[in-house]
């Protein structure tokens, strides 16, 4: 780093361990991995043989797209779900990866394979709605992500095809006019509509190399290509055709399609190449926003014998842009008008640049609205059967965006909110996830009076997990809450699927929840949450500390409380929505109090905690008693299982039984034999015991995805803490007496709070006062 003397300069190493060139060199091998030298009609024909994708129609292509990246399994409302990875923007590091609504997504897969297949769906136009900030953005993005990067891969090729006729003769062509050499670029012309290259072949021709392809390929979608060459395209060709028919030239086909005239380029896949975008600000007649528009001085140019000449018309138009992949009109209700003139398009597969020219289109047609598009859609139901709307609202195949119900994708999509993370959460269990959950998250901040210095501010621990917690307990139907549970336990319910009560863990499965349930329909939405708590993050604190700077944190109940505070003044919620969230915050609150609690808890009980290698132990021996096996001991013999190590552990770490329910040899007596078959033994046979194999081991499953070991592991109470620390007085915690008891346990605490959890030395103490504040109501 440079030194400290003030020499006008930035302060920046002057050597940096960077070559910039290497920058430079791997922009070069991106585009040569990307781009390829144009190929002739019958090379590209071999490819096409040899890689159907390449030649693959719009639905298919799409479909291999997403396909391609696999799946992994999530839970989501409770439920496992295998969620296809293309939703996750891997293509972009996540930036705009789709949290959530995975059913909605897979259902939007299988449309497009039944619509690739022609199973059915070809004439509907697939409409992508809900409430804003629910993922639709994001959702087109991600597809523009997927897409532009399969198309660079060398499976995901994407072709089209580009023309020359300026060798053929010394009249005007393609150039618009300007005269070069049949080998200058510049006399080079791609169709403006990425036309499939086999649309060059004569019908009979092209039917019968897609039959070829799809006999020697094992696929149950077929490849298929109905278009015709589009009318840039078309001109070219009939212009070669007349010029080598007027030389007598017999192999017609082979003069038009020589490498000189006719050549074959992969493009990259985006927007406006494959892939068109109809803005909610894009303005024009309806015709312009489609296709394009003829351009008055290129048809005053280009002689055509007293017609429009398609080489004069722009190809700007979203279904231009979007043909030969996919074309997605965004905020639809703000071309509501067009929708009507995109009925016949999906199963037609066609279009007019004029009354005389007309364009076949390939493309997949997506549009997306908030629930404003809908309103218009319905304003005439009550016409019945003459409701002018009625054909365009049977064409619509709806897919329905929701507010995230879990909450550990809010949590996550808040973070992203905040900061620039982009990773997707992936966790081999609910633990693992669960720590993602709590995390305590640092914000940088201006934090002087000119706003030039940058300092850090901290949500303490539980503060996401509060914020999230909330906006689901918002989201969720309280209509169909089973007897015993409240809110957040349905909350809890819907992100890990099941919840432990005492020795016994309760799936999804064990409750009854209504499927008509409006769950996620309406609520709390992200950003209005992002919002408050970004008015925290800049708002000054009045929280002072001697030792710590608690001032910069950020605690959980200081979110809850703006959140609800917030409402009356927020226009998005009705009277009746602010009155429903305000009543639901109260167990909301308790939650998160619950788990700093625990935090506590563990934090002063943590060299008093079993460890998981007794635990292991435990469970094997458990397991070798039920099922009259062996267990190995350190020195490899096997051996019967231990019946004191069992007893111990049931009587000093469980604390389920006397010394008196034993035998003297140890043996367990009745209510012990039924203990270890049913709270043990059947909890391990829901975790894949009975399927194990000779390799498997206790270490192979979570000890504490068992209820009654989850217990032991995390759970003290309070009696505890008396029980071992005799002289400690929670009424001191906020300044304890030096050398006590009580300063003693405060000091270890805040210690292992910010060691074993992530907090902060600040965080720590404003959380265990909050706590011991509680505690000390309850002490005495």
């Amino acid at each position: 780093m440079a030194t400290g003397h003030d020499d006008g300069r930035t302060g920046r190493d002057e050597t940096p361990d960077r070559d910039a060139s290497e920058f430079v060199e791997a922009a070069d091998r991106e585009l040569r991995e990307t781009y390829e030298e144009p190929k002739s009609l019958t090379e590209f024909v071999d490819e096409a043989f040899r890689n159907p994708t390449v030649a693959a129609h719009a639905s298919r292509y799409l479909l291999e797209a997403i396909e391609s990246m696999g799946t992994r399994t999530v839970v989501e409302v409770g439920e496992e779900k295998e969620r296809y990875r293309f939703f996750d923007d891997p293509a972009n590091d996540g930036e705009h990866a789709i949290l959530g609504n995975t059913e909605v997504l897979n259902a939007f897969v299988d449309d497009l394979r039944s619509i690739a297949a022609e199973r059915g769906k070809a004439e509907k136009i697939i409409w992508f709605d809900g409430p804003t900030a629910t993922g639709k953005s994001e959702l087109k993005r991600c597809l523009v992500n997927g897409l532009r990067e399969f198309s660079k891969t060398e499976e995901g090729r994407r072709y089209t095809v580009e023309w020359n006729i300026a060798s053929a003769t010394e009249a005007r062509g393609l150039s618009y006019g300007e005269e070069r050499a049949a080998a200058d670029e510049e006399n080079w012309f791609p169709s403006p509509v990425q036309a499939n290259p086999l649309t060059v072949f004569p019908e009979e021709v092209r039917a019968d190399i897609l039959e070829r392809i799809n006999a020697e390929v094992e696929d149950h979608i077929d490849l298929k290509v109905d278009s015709k060459l589009d009318p840039f395209s078309r001109e070219a060709y009939d212009y070669l055709e007349e010029q080598y028919r007027r030389t007598g030239e017999e192999d017609l086909f082979s003069a038009i399609t020589d490498p000189n005239h006719l050549r074959v380029k992969n493009y990259v896949v985006d927007v406006g190449h494959g892939i068109g975008v109809l803005h909610s600000e894009d303005s024009g007649p309806p015709k312009e926003r489609l296709v394009g528009s003829w351009m008055r001085g290129m048809l005053q140019e280009l002689d055509s014998r007293g017609r429009k000449n398609p080489q004069a018309f722009s190809y700007d138009g979203v279904l231009s842009q979007g043909n030969g992949l996919l074309t997605i009109v965004e905020d639809a209700a703000q071309h509501a008008d067009l929708l009507q003139k995109l009925l016949n398009v999906p199963d037609e597969k066609t279009v007019k640049l004029d009354k005389g020219i007309q364009m076949d289109i390939d493309t997949q047609l997506l549009i997306i609205s908030n629930p404003d598009l809908e309103a218009q859609l319905n304003q005439h139901a009550e016409a019945g059967g003459a409701d002018p709307l009625k054909a365009l609202k049977r064409r619509l195949d709806r897919r329905r965006f929701k507010y995230l119900t879990n909450l550990s994708l809010e949590a996550e999509l808040i973070r992203r909110e905040l900061t620039n993370e982009t990773d997707v959460w992936r966790a081999d269990s609910y633990d693992e996830l669960e720590t993602l959950i709590r995390e305590p998250l640092s914000v940088p901040v201006r934090n002087d009076d000119h706003g030039t210095g940058v300092g850090q501010r901290e949500l303490a621990p539980h503060a996401v997990e509060a914020a999230a917690l909330y906006s689901v307990v918002t989201r969720l139907d309280g209509e169909d809450v089973p007897a015993g549970l409240d809110l957040v336990d349905k909350a809890k319910l819907f992100d890990r699927g099941y919840l432990l009560d005492g020795d016994d863990r309760l799936d999804k499965d064990d409750f009854e929840f209504a499927d008509d349930a409006d769950d996620g329909e309406q609520g709390i939405p992200v950003t209005y949450t992002r919002d408050v708590i970004a008015d925290l993050l800049n708002d000054e604190s009045e929280r002072a500390h001697a030792e710590y700077p608690v001032e910069e944190v950020i605690m959980p109940r200081d979110i809850l409380n703006a959140m609800a505070e917030g409402l009356t003044g927020a226009p998005v919620f009705s009277t009746a929505e602010r009155t429903e969230y305000e009543n639901r915050l109260v167990p909301v609150k308790n939650h998160i109090f619950q788990r700093q609690e625990e935090d506590v808890l563990d934090a002063m009980m943590r060299d008093k905690r079993v460890d998981e290698e007794t635990v292991e132990e435990y469970i094997e021996h458990v397991y070798a008693w039920a099922t009259d096996e062996q267990v190995e001991n350190d020195r490899g013999e096997h051996v019967e299982p231990d019946a004191l190590k069992m007893k111990v552990f049931e009587t000093d770490h469980l604390g389920r039984f006397s010394p008196e329910s034993y035998g003297a040899d140890h043996g367990p007596s009745p209510a012990v034999e039924e203990f270890r078959r049913n709270k043990v033994i059947t909890a391990l046979n829901r975790h894949a015991w009975e399927n194990r194999d000779e390799d498997f081991s206790v270490s192979d499953i979570d000890p504490k995805e068992i209820p009654i070991i989850k217990t032991v592991l995390a759970n003290y109470d309070w009696d505890d803490v008396r029980r071992v620390y005799e002289d400690f007085d929670p009424n001191q915690w906020a300044d304890p007496p030096s050398d006590t008891e009580t300063a003693a346990v405060k000091e270890k605490t805040l210690a292992n709070l910010v060691e074993m959890f992530g907090y902060s030395e600040a965080s720590a103490e404003l959380t265990s006062r909050h706590v011991m504040s509680q505690v000390s109501y309850k002490w005495d």
